[in-house]
C-alpha cells in the first residue's frame, strides 16, 4: 500500500460493491426509519456499513415474522447462518448475486465488525420461531441480548472508540445493555401487536405479580386490560429500560462526535418514546407509539449538536 493511500485511508468500494450499499441504504429507509434518522449523521463509509448490518439483520427478522410454517423458517435460518459463515470466511465475491452479502462482506473487511454477534441474531429468531415464553426478566434479558444487543455490539465495530478514550473496554458491554432499553421499549410499544399474532414477551413472573394472564392465550393481556392493574404492570417496565437506558448511555461519551451523535439521535427516540408510554400506559393498547417526523428530526438535530450527547451521557 502506498503512503499516499495509507494516509487517506482504504480505497472506494468498486462500482459493483457501491450498488450493494445502495440497496442496503434503500432497505434501511425504508424499513427502518428511526434507525436511519440516526445514521445520516455518520460518515458516508460508516453509514453504508450500518445499512449492510442493518439489511442482514432485516433480512433475519424477516424469516422469523414471516407466515411461512416453522420447519421452513427454521430451514432458511440455518441456509441464512451459512451464508453468514461464508461471510466470515472472506469467501463473498464482489460480483456476487446477493447485495447484502456483498455489501455485509465489504463492510467486515473495512471495520472491524463482530459478525458473530449475527449468529446471535439468528438464535434469538429462533426463539420466536419455537414460540419461546419467558418465566423471568433474566431469560427474557437473554432473548433481548441476541436480538437487540448484538445489534449493540455490531454498530461499535461500525463506529470504533474515539483515540485516549476513558472506559472503552467496556464500550461493548454499554452497547448491549443500550440494545437491550430500546428492545424493552421496543415490546412495550408493540403489546397489542404482539399479541394479536400469539406471542407474549413480558416474563411471566411479571405479569402474575401484576394479576395479568400468562397463559397460552397472549391476547387476553389485552383483551381484558381493565380487569388487573395493565399500567402498573408497563411502569414497572419502563422503569427496568431507564435503568437499562441510564447504563447504555454510558457508550456515549468513548464514541467520536459523530458516532456519538448517530447513537444519540437513535436512542433518543426511543426514550422519548418511552416517556410516552410511561406517560400514558394503555396508549399501547390502542395501536402503536410513535413520534411523529418532526419530533424525531430534532432528536436527530439536538443529537448532531451535541445536545443529548451531554444530558445522556453525563
Amino acid at each position: 500500500m502506498s503512503a499516499k493511500r495509507a494516509a487517506h485511508g482504504p480505497p472506494p468500494p468498486p462500482p459493483a460493491v457501491v450498488a450493494a450499499y445502495r440497496y442496503c441504504e434503500v432497505v434501511t429507509g425504508q424499513h427502518a426509519r428511526n434507525f436511519a434518522y440516526g445514521i445520516r449523521l455518520l460518515p458516508a463509509a460508516k453509514r453504508r456499513a450500518l445499512s449492510a448490518v442493518y439489511a442482514f439483520a432485516r433480512r433475519v427478522d424477516d424469516i422469523g415474522d414471516g407466515l411461512l410454517p416453522s420447519a421452513t423458517k427454521d430451514t432458511r435460518l440455518r441456509k441464512t447462518r451459512a451464508l453468514l459463515d461464508r461471510m466470515r470466511a472472506d469467501a463473498v465475491p464482489e460480483d456476487a448475486t446477493d447485495p447484502v452479502a456483498v455489501a455485509l462482506s465489504d463492510a467486515a473487511r473495512r471495520f472491524p465488525i463482530p459478525l458473530g454477534a449475527l449468529d446471535e441474531l439468528i438464535d434469538g429468531v429462533l426463539m420466536d420461531v419455537r414460540g419461546r415464553r419467558y418465566e423471568s426478566w433474566e431469560e427474557l434479558r437473554g432473548y433481548c441480548r441476541c436480538v437487540a444487543g448484538s445489534i449493540g455490539r455490531l454498530a461499535l465495530g461500525v463506529f470504533g472508540t474515539a483515540p485516549g478514550a476513558r472506559g472503552t473496554d467496556r464500550a461493548p458491554e454499554h452497547a448491549d445493555t443500550l440494545g437491550l432499553a430500546l428492545q424493552l421499549t421496543n415490546i412495550l410499544r408493540d403489546v397489542r401487536e404482539d399479541a394479536a399474532d400469539g406471542r407474549t414477551y413480558l416474563p411471566a413472573e411479571d405479569l402474575r405479580k401484576f394479576g395479568c394472564p400468562d397463559g397460552d392465550d397472549a391476547g387476553r393481556i389485552t383483551r381484558r386490560a381493565r380487569g388487573y392493574d395493565f399500567p402498573g404492570l408497563v411502569r414497572f417496565q419502563v422503569r427496568r429500560a431507564r435503568e437499562l437506558f441510564a447504563e447504555g448511555f454510558r457508550l456515549l461519551p468513548v464514541l467520536d462526535r459523530r458516532s456519538a451523535a448517530c447513537t444519540a439521535a437513535m436512542a433518543g427516540i426511543y426514550h422519548r418514546l418511552l416517556d410516552r408510554i410511561d406517560a400514558d400506559p394503555a396508549a399501547v393498547l390502542r395501536g402503536r407509539v410513535a413520534l411523529p417526523a418532526p419530533q424525531k428530526a430534532l432528536v436527530a438535530a439536538r443529537g448532531l449538536a451535541g445536545i443529548d450527547i451531554r444530558r445522556y451521557g453525563a
